[in-house]
Parts: structure tokens; C-alpha cells; sequence
């Protein structure tokens, strides 16, 4: 597989070709999805939930960021990879949203993903003319938790509706190359779809997106305490990774581990 570039993405569109995207937040994980072919790997700020174990995206900072970003890079030589700006690290103010946009690009990633509509639209736009591509993201933005009150659908009245279409065109006008769905009806991403020249990415946002993401815990089967209704499970690596560990402390307490064949 070539190098999958933003002009790659974009052509997707044109050509009906579905696009695939995940998280990873390792190096180990982020060539296991490049190897596999996945089109796009998100160094996502779910990374304070599912790597540091807060209850929200909220405490993730920029050093966090870097940090995973370069690792993830490390293991990413075909699929385009995207970075996530933390809270506070872009709606202070544009200057500093350039700034550590522009970082995150040094550290490895080769577009940045930021949370909301009108809000960043000037700001979507002095990024690209520095030549900072920009994933959008719109509908249920985890940033915003309690400014919704909860993970919430949104969209869901013919107001919203409206304004989640505005704001799609906001972006795309802006210099946006795709939008993530977040929880959104069916049929109004589907009208977001056919709306935009851009692609749409969803989760939670039913099949007529250009393209799905996951979150890559979610995809393994590795956070068993968290099951939204969009997130389907491929595999069951807890129960294996829980069996494989048991077995390890079994074998080391018997002393059948190690024997000769692993002993030097």
C-alpha cells in the first residue's frame, strides 16, 4: 500500500471508496494498524480515558500529546496520521492554537483534529494557510461533555439539525479535508454526507458516513466497563490478555516457568 496522503483522502470521496480510521496511542499498536492497511490512525485525546484513566478527555494536556504522538509516528509509515488538539491548547486564543498545532506537526503528526463549528472557523482557516491540514469534528465533541450534560446524541431536533449543517459548511468553507461525526442520527449524517465535498467520518453516525472510526480499545474488546451502542467489539483481548497473565503467575508460583527451553 502507498503512502496514504490528504489528497488520498479526498479522492476516497470521490470514488465512493469507504475510509478506515482508528486510534492508537503506542508504537506497538500503530504498526500492527499500519501494517493492516487502515487508511487513517488518530493519536485521539480518549487517550485520558482509556491510557491515563481519567473519567474525560478534559485532563489531557499537550505534553501528553507530543509524547504519544511521536510514539504512534514511530510505527506509522503508510497511514496518515492525525493528532488530536487537547483541550485549552487551541480556544485560548488563534496564536496558540497555531502554535501548538504546529508542534504536534514537528512531533510526528501530519494533521490535527480539532472540536467544533463556528467557534474555530477563523481559526481552521489561518491553520491551513500555514499549511496545517484539519480534521473537523462535530455533533457529540467529547470536550464539550458538560456544556451537553452527558454523552448525549445531538442533532436530534430540527433546530440542531440545522445548525449541524451550517457549521459543516462553516468548515469545509474554512479549509477543513474531512469531519468526524460524532453521534448524530443516521439520517442527518447521511444528509451532512451528501451535503459536503469533503469526506465525513463516523462513529456513532450510522453507514452512510464516507468512512468509520473507532476508538482502538474499544474495537479489542479492552474496555469492558464502556459499551456505547456504536462501539463493536472485533475481538476480546481482555479475556485473552486476563488468560494469558493468569497462566504466567500460575506457571512462575509451579516453577514450570522457565524451563530448559527458555533458560540459557
Amino acid at each position: 500500500m502507498s503512502k496514504i496522503t490528504i489528497k488520498t483522502i479526498l479522492e476516497k470521496k470521490s470514488k465512493n471508496e469507504k475510509i478506515t480510521a482508528l486510534t492508537a496511542y503506542d508504537y506497538s499498536f500503530s504498526s500492527i494498524l499500519d501494517e493492516a492497511g487502515i487508511d487513517i490512525i488518530l493519536v485521539g485525546d480518549s487517550l485520558g480515558m482509556v491510557v491515563l484513566g481519567h473519567s474525560t478527555t478534559l485532563p489531557v494536556t499537550m505534553e501528553d500529546m507530543i509524547r504519544h504522538t511521536r510514539a504512534v509516528s514511530k510505527g506509522a509509515s503508510k497511514a496518515l496520521l492525525v493528532a488530536d488538539m487537547p483541550f485549552l491548547s487551541y480556544q485560548t486564543s488563534e496564536s496558540e492554537g497555531i502554535k501548538n498545532a504546529g508542534i504536534l506537526l514537528q512531533n510526528g503528526a501530519e494533521a490535527v483534529k480539532l472540536e467544533g463549528g463556528r467557534s474555530i472557523a477563523q481559526l481552521v482557516k489561518k491553520l491551513t494557510a500555514c499549511g496545517i491540514p484539519v480534521m473537523g469534528h462535530l455533533g457529540l465533541t467529547p470536550q464539550s461533555i458538560h456544556a451537553f450534560g452527558g454523552y448525549k446524541v445531538q442533532g436530534k431536533t430540527e433546530k440542531s439539525a440545522e445548525i449541524l449543517l451550517e457549521e459543516a459548511q462553516l468548515l469545509q468553507e474554512a479549509g477543513c479535508f474531512s469531519i468526524v461525526l460524532e453521534c448524530v442520527p443516521k439520517n442527518l449524517a447521511e444528509q451532512l454526507t451528501k451535503s459536503l465535498d469533503i469526506p465525513t467520518i463516523g462513529i456513532g453516525a450510522g453507514i452512510k458516513c464516507d468512512g468509520q472510526i473507532l476508538v482502538l480499545y474499544d474495537c479489542l474488546g479492552l474496555t469492558p466497563e464502556f459499551n456505547p451502542r456504536f462501539a463493536k467489539k472485533f475481538a476480546d483481548l481482555r479475556e485473552i490478555s486476563l488468560k494469558a497473565v493468569s497462566q504466567y503467575i500460575q506457571e512462575v508460583k509451579s516453577s514450570s516457568f522457565p524451563d530448559d527451553a527458555h533458560s540459557f
